[in-house]
């Protein structure tokens, strides 16, 4: 039998011969092209057939052979027999192919996405200032972590994660948000994805209702939807999340999920009257209340709003949080506080659905927030973030007029600024994206009916010299949408 065919196409980049061959025999086997009971040359006709070393072409056997694609006895080597498998066009049509697609649920949960590198952009928005991010006290507190590693940081983590962690973020909640926890109430997560999708699988059941704002956070709609729940739309007003007595009768919701300290993404406060409102619709709905507090740490006009977590005993709720903002989103690292009466089944019930792992990190992160460097990185970036967004307002008065409408201004990294009729954000946002901006549209958080205009401007990783410049680029952006008078 002639095989140089085997060796006639170009050969993979840094790929022994001995390899190339086995792949060659292996696909022609697969996909028909090598019949079953088709029986091979002897090792050492092939090797000289195709100038190969004799042990190449043993070493392609003996592992086709333990594959069971080949068979080999005293009478020789053979090709075994196999179902075949449709290989693409080469296989002659062999077989159907069979479309390699995501579920209809995957694909109808997921979300326009934007590009990874507009992250780091002008106005991109959730970005914080890497550059001022305590790079040195971070890796002292990573070494000591690593030097005093055991089994127990090398393994899964515990139920609820590290109890040094654990333990000290109930101390930080306690003093910095008032919220009187103790270690058992907080579950660690891996971020506030994560944490979501926790709530989703352990709170409610499949085909269950869940509540989001709208305008809203997508990737909260993307981790209900790949969890099975339906997504239900309650538009947002100044007072945060309004739900209509239809909304209640008609869509009873398992899960309510709010941002009610600093909503995303318009930055509006949910009014206390509004949350004790909330709670106690909730309670006659058994449903939960999911509340993502992902800005509190920065809120600069006041205390922060009280959390709906510790409104009241017993409430429905539970409590998000991330140090995706505070310190860095490749930490991967979030949490959630719970009620008493769930607290230990939900953490228990996370180790076996997650086996959550990052022990060497969470206890850095402990030492981190025990020795003040959080507490400190927090005051030091409230400060600065603050300082930015006056500049921000500064520039867009100056370039848009004093009449232009900010809005989100009393928490967070971002701020709103609101766009008149005649103009479309998307357009603005697309036309920004060429410009080099990372703004997002409004529009693209908001599902119909409810309708949005305006500009998501992130100014966390804008340099305070940098503004001016960046301004006058989107002045660039939202002029070339201007729609120019009727001329009669």
């Amino acid at each position: 039998m002639e095989l140089d065919w085997l060796l006639a196409l170009p050969l993979p980049e840094n790929m022994p011969r001995q390899r190339v061959l086995y792949h060659r025999l292996r696909e022609a086997i697969l996909s028909g092209r090598l019949a079953a009971g088709t029986r091979l040359p002897a090792s050492r006709s092939l090797a000289t057939s195709l100038k190969l070393a004799r042990n190449t072409v043993l070493f392609a056997y003996e592992q086709l052979v333990a594959e069971g694609c080949l068979l080999a006895d005293r009478q020789g080597t053979r090709v075994a027999l196999l179902p075949v498998c449709a290989m693409g066009p080469s296989s002659s049509g062999r077989g159907t192919a069979v479309p390699l697609k995501l579920s209809s649920r995957a694909a109808a949960a997921l979300q326009p996405e934007p590009a990874r590198e507009a992250a780091v952009l002008p106005f991109a928005p959730g970005t914080p200032d890497y550059g001022a991010f305590p790079f040195r006290t971070w890796r002292a507190c990573l070494e000591r972590a690593w030097r005093d590693a055991g089994w127990r940081q090398l393994g899964y983590a515990a139920h609820g994660g590290d109890p040094a962690l654990r333990a000290a973020m109930a101390a930080h909640l306690t003093t910095i948000r008032g919220l009187a926890v103790d270690p058992a109430q907080i579950v660690i997560t891996s971020g506030t994805q994560a944490a979501l999708d926790l709530c989703a699988r352990l709170l409610a059941d499949h085909g269950d209702t869940v509540w989001v704002e709208n305008p809203g956070y997508l990737a909260a709609r993307v981790a209900f939807g790949l969890a099975g729940l339906r997504v239900h739309d309650i538009p947002v007003d100044s007072e945060g999340l309004a739900p209509s007595e239809e909304d209640w009768r008609g869509h009873s919701p398992r899960l309510i999920m709010i941002t009610p300290s600093h909503q995303y993404p318009t930055g509006r406060v949910m009014s206390l009257s509004r949350r004790l409102s909330l709670i106690e619709r909730a309670r006659q709905a058994s449903a939960w209340i999911i509340e993502d507090d992902y800005d509190s740490e920065f809120r600069r006009t006041g205390p922060a709003p009280p959390a709906l977590f510790g409104l009241q005993p017993d409430v429905p709720v539970v409590y998000v949080g991330t140090f995706s903002k505070t310190l860095y989103p490749g930490l991967r690292l979030g949490y959630l506080v719970l009620p008493h009466a769930i607290a230990a089944d939900f953490a228990r019930a996370t180790t076996q659905a997650t086996r959550p792992g990052q022990g060497v990190e969470q206890r850095a992160l402990a030492d981190f927030i025990e020795r003040g460097y959080y507490t400190a990185h927090l005051r030091r970036m409230r400060a600065r973030y603050g300082a930015r967004q006056v500049a921000l307002r500064i520039a867009l008065k100056a370039a848009f007029g004093r009449s232009v409408e900010l809005s989100g201004g009393e928490a967070g990294l971002h701020l709103v600024m609101w766009l008149p009729e005649g103009i479309c954000d998307t357009e603005v946002a697309a036309r920004a994206a060429a410009l080099g901006l990372g703004v997002r549209a409004l529009g693209s958080y908001t599902r119909a009916p409810m309708t949005c205009n305006g500009l998501v401007l992130g100014y966390g990783n804008l340099e305070e010299g940098m503004i001016a410049e960046a301004v006058q680029r989107l002045v660039v952006a939202v002029e070339s949408q201007v729609i120019p008078p009727h001329e009669n």
